[in-house]
């Protein structure tokens, strides 16, 4: 698709996602509301009992209490503007605000992915070698590994928003250029470009695709030694335990990465814009809802802390945290 003699690098973006949507605005925007101060609600909750509460003071609660930050910060960078352009008349975005969306989605978005895929390797440690589990698995290491995800994230942010400036958009007379979209997301950026886009394709696939390999092999590899060794494990109770300490851990890396691949890892033939709106909605939206409470509702600890907070356990002396 050529690019017309009025196709710019800083149109306005007129974010039309919920335009055609069969439920009012009014309704959508209590919806959304009401699922984003639940997120925030929720893993606010699971960082300060993290953070207080020394019995949650092991390397696990430590990986979940970064997953619960960057659950938030993907929540904050999509929803708010989202609430805003539903009782709005004119859901406009420029440029330069749309790229920064873009940055810090995917700053947050891509270290989710990288958070949950440690979550698995800690969990291996856990079960496969639970006597080196508090001296492999120590603060100094989840804290370097967390750092890693940052890093690894940014360089490769930065990499996709280099891709996206030489871009044009062709708008209307008045500069405007509609996307079908409720965010400033890579699918919709590319298909209103009248550039060359084969680069950012090829991107998406090899770089994108290799960063998405990697973490996926992580956790396919510690989840097929994790089941040789519950097969192992003498006692019924113990594989129970055992199976019940991952299930929250593959139920949110299954939603997660099967959205994501669904999105941004099929040709743009087969999956229409509608289908890459729904599944943006449940890895943006539902996903960092329910990590809180897929991680907090069936384990003894966080509710056990939870009592403690509220005043409805009885007091006890903390004991040390595990943390070296």
């Amino acid at each position: 698709m050529g690019c017309t003699p009025n196709a710019s690098h800083s149109p306005v973006f007129l974010l039309l996602g919920f335009s055609r949507a069969r439920i009012s605005p009014n309704l959508l925007f209590l919806l959304f509301l009401a699922i984003y101060l639940a997120t925030i609600m929720g893993n606010v909750t699971l960082v300060l009992l993290i953070s207080r509460d020394s019995r949650l003071h092991s390397p696990m609660y430590y990986l979940l209490r970064g997953l619960s930050v960057t659950d938030m910060g993907l929540s904050t960078v999509t929803l708010p503007q989202l609430l805003a352009h539903l009782v709005s008349n004119y859901p406009a975005i420029p440029a330069a605000r749309c790229l920064a969306q873009f940055f810090f989605f995917y700053a947050f978005g891509v270290t989710d992915t990288l958070v949950i895929s440690v979550m698995a390797l800690d969990r291996y440690v856990a079960i496969c070698d639970p006597l080196h589990y508090h001296s492999v698995m120590n603060r100094r290491l989840c804290a370097r590994l967390l750092a890693l995800s940052w890093m690894v994230s940014i360089v490769h942010t930065m990499l996709h928003v280099g891709l996206l400036l030489p871009l044009y958009w062709a708008g209307d007379a008045k500069g405007s250029v509609n996307l079908p979209h409720f965010f400033c997301d890579h699918r919709p950026l590319l298909r209103a470009s009248c550039s060359d886009i084969h680069s950012n394709e090829l991107a998406i696939f090899l770089e994108g695709g290799f960063l998405m390999l990697g973490p996926c092999a992580l956790i396919v590899l510690s989840y097929v030694r994790i089941g040789a060794t519950i097969l192992r494990l003498p006692s019924a109770a113990g594989r129970h335990r055992a199976v019940s300490t991952c299930g929250s851990h593959l139920t949110m890396v299954g939603f997660l990465y099967g959205t994501i691949i669904w999105v941004y890892f099929q040709p743009s033939s087969q999956n229409s814009q509608e289908q890459d709106m729904v599944a943006s909605v449940m890895y943006t939206a539902i996903t960092p809802l329910a990590n809180p409470f897929v991680y907090s509702l069936r384990n003894k600890d966080v509710k056990s802390a939870l009592h403690r907070l509220l005043g409805w356990g009885k007091v006890i002396s903390l004991p040390k945290s595990h943390f070296g």
